[in-house]
């Protein structure tokens, strides 16, 4: 499944995973490829397979049947080969904390068989890039969560490996952590290595990987880009209405009468949200003292998606999936209201989101 764009770093054939006394198998004839140097997003809901993917492609479970490719290698028949060209950065941190990060390091470099010299000038190289030199020979315990995730990603790289798996690298970080980490992974990506991220920050996603895949009870349901992705979602724009049914009206009701409307694809309701700092939010030219509110000011925030409680009194927020230009339904949805005498207190304009694709193919309901 060599890709026509380069080389293929990961490749997954027909992978199954059966665990004793269940019913359905954990990953279930999964099947997709990445290729070198790029960011690939796994994604899906909790349950749905990912983990144990991650799992069989570094060696830690082994799969039931099927076929997976690292670097060259296939990884179930040599599992200690595959180990030498990758690395995993884990969501809690699993440091040695009896070392100090700069020996947290080397450690990891000798085992990996990299000679003393050479290990000792990629720790301070390592250090150096990721700000935590003036704190490389103090107790591992000293270290705040965003220090530690930086000092993770650190020894993963230190022996140079070909594909990095990192699973949910920026859970718990502040935005500047956040901002680094990105920033990092760009920089990876520039190198050449290969990285195979999970998350279920959709914006992450969305910013940083080439392709994702998403998967749910062990299968893939979609792989392509972010923006194509987004592209394929039904209905092309989103229209959100803040509304105040008339007396003895709904918001089922609304929506029933607005899909029926030409150019509206598909309605729903969605939870209020805290409006954004910006112009079309309720604060004509930004919250005051705050400026314009900046980029993306004004959007829709599909990450506020919540089923509000039936028959709720007061405003109510709506969503319109379009398949037409979105100011081209603004005078029909007014004037729709209008004769049904709902108050419209509040409208924005955006696109759909990776979010929305994520919750179309994988559902609402918790896991």
């Amino acid at each position: 499944m060599a890709d026509a764009d380069g080389r293929t770093a990961v490749e997954v054939i027909e992978l199954v995973k059966r665990y004793p006394k269940r019913d359905v198998n954990a990953v279930d004839g999964l099947t997709f490829a990445i290729r070198e140097g790029e960011v690939f997003g796994l994604l899906g809901p909790n349950g749905a397979g990912k983990t144990t993917t991650v799992g069989i492609l570094t060696t830690r479970i082994e799969a039931t049947s099927g076929r997976a490719m690292l670097a060259g290698v296939d990884v179930l028949r040599n599992p200690v080969a595959a180990r030498a060209r990758l690395a995993v950065v884990p969501q809690r941190s699993n440091l040695d904390r009896s070392l100090t990060p700069r020996q947290n390091l080397t450690f990891h470099a000798a085992y990996h068989g990299v000679g003393r010299g050479e290990r000792n000038e990629r720790a301070a190289t390592l250090l150096k890039q990721f700000g935590l030199e003036d704190q490389a020979d103090v107790k591992v315990d000293w270290y705040s969560g965003g220090m530690a995730q930086r000092l993770m990603i650190a020894r993963a790289l230190i022996h140079e490996p070909q594909v990095l798996f990192l699973d949910e690298p920026t859970t718990g970080l502040d935005p500047q952590a956040r901002l680094f980490v990105w920033d990092r992974i760009r920089e990876m990506r520039e190198r050449g290595v290969t990285i195979l991220l999970t998350t279920h920050d959709m914006d992450e996603a969305a910013a940083l990987t080439d392709r994702v895949g998403i998967i749910d009870h062990g299968k893939l349901l979609a792989l392509d880009s972010p923006a194509n992705l987004i592209k394929r979602l039904s209905g092309q724009s989103v229209l959100e209405l803040t509304v105040t049914p008339a007396p003895g009206d709904g918001a089922d009701a609304l929506i029933a009468a607005l899909v029926a409307a030409d150019g509206v694809d598909k309605a729903e309701r969605v939870a209020a949200a805290m409006p954004a700092f910006g112009p079309g939010n309720g604060f004509p030219g930004g919250f005051p003292g705050f400026g314009g509110g900046g980029p993306g000011a004004g959007a829709a925030r599909p990450s506020a998606v919540a089923t509000m409680v039936p028959g709720a009194a007061g405003p109510v927020r709506l969503r319109l999936y379009l398949t037409v230009e979105p100011a081209t339904m603004l005078a029909p949805v007014v004037s729709l209201l209008a004769t049904r005498s709902a108050e419209l207190t509040d409208v924005h304009i955006g696109q759909p989101s990776l979010e929305d694709v994520f919750i179309e193919l994988t559902g609402r309901g918790l896991r």
